[in-house]
């Protein structure tokens, strides 16, 4: 086979997505159509569409842009089968039934930004830095009927910094995807659409398997009943979408969002209640149930983001308020 009898039609969304859509462009591979979601309402009143940052590069580069309201939608069935496409990509996309993914003669294979079987679903990069991960990586797999359960084409490490939020690391796997994307095509084409493939069921070595489900308001929730180094990452891992949170309580229980964006760690032991504030000189400093952290950067409610030292300057009676 040569790279020219393949057919594709690109899968994804955001702009962790355009840069495979355009890894493939830019080698000359003939991407027939993109699928992405509805444009998006914004503003006030959600009067101006905002859209897709795929749907922005594929017109940008003439390719037809298909943008289903439902997966399952006959018309849209019909059309996507009108393009005779005999691989589908998928990066940053949404759940494919069957009948969409099962089209395509060599099928469909999917970029995930984990290293699978781990965190298999909707937010790998923030789960695993919320876990304290030093390695993450990127991973193709063939589309089945379960989630990020297919079989595992071809896979990259990527390491993980102590001190990377998830805007590194998503920068960082963004790329590598890319990279990948085109490594794994190169397979399909040298082996005439069947690549060699692993099943993760080989790759699990009785490991415990973590999860990245979606997330909402309350898992970002801070608690502070877990020791520092936990903390720490569950606030990086949501930096700097989005975002993890607490309330800032006053002495006479008045409470206010509190978004954490950055800490650090101090190393310094502390028998203060969890939640506890203090100020040491020009340090914001919390407790955990082992140490202190250092807020570094926070935004209350209605304010703009901002650096702990000008928090502290613009809050009076710190020292007698706490979070939880």
């Amino acid at each position: 086979m040569k790279k020219e009898d393949l057919r594709i039609v690109f899968m994804g969304t955001p702009e962790f997505a355009v840069e495979t859509l355009q890894a493939l462009v830019e080698h000359d591979y003939n991407v027939v159509a993109v699928v992405t979601k509805p444009d998006k309402p914004v503003g006030r009143h959600g009067s101006v569409l905002q859209a897709p940052a795929v749907k922005k590069y594929a017109l940008e580069h003439g390719l037809p842009v298909l943008q289903p309201e439902k997966m399952k939608d006959e018309d849209f069935v019909e059309q996507l089968k009108s393009y005779n496409a005999n691989l589908q990509v998928v990066v940053a996309f949404r759940m494919l039934p069957e009948v969409v993914w099962a089209m395509p003669e060599y099928g469909t294979f999917n970029v995930h930004a984990a290293l699978l079987p781990q965190y298999r679903g909707a937010a790998p990069i923030n789960w695993a830095i919320i876990n304290g991960e030093t390695q993450t990586g990127v991973t193709t797999f063939f589309l089945d009927h379960d989630i990020d359960t297919g079989r595992i084409i071809m896979s990259k490490p990527f390491d993980i910094p102590d001190d990377a939020d998830v805007e590194y690391v998503y920068d960082g796997l963004m790329h590598l995807g890319a990279q990948l994307c085109l490594e794994t095509l190169e397979q399909i084409v040298a082996t005439n659409g069947h690549p060699a493939t692993v099943a993760q069921s080989e790759k699990i070595e009785d490991k415990d398997l973590k999860d990245a489900p979606k997330l909402f308001k309350e898992n970002c929730e801070i608690n502070w009943n877990q020791k520092a180094k936990q903390v720490y990452d569950f606030v990086r891992g949501l930096c700097p979408i989005p975002g993890a949170w607490t309330n800032l309580i006053t002495q006479d229980g008045k409470e206010t969002l509190l978004k954490v964006y950055r800490t650090s760690k101090t190393g310094q032991s502390t028998t203060a209640a969890p939640g506890t504030i203090c100020i040491e000189g020009k340090r914001l400093l919390v407790a955990t149930i082992d140490e202190w952290l250092c807020f570094e950067e926070l935004q209350l409610a209605g304010k703009k983001r901002m650096m702990a030292r000008d928090f502290m300057n613009g809050m009076k009676e710190l020292d007698q308020c706490h979070v939880g």
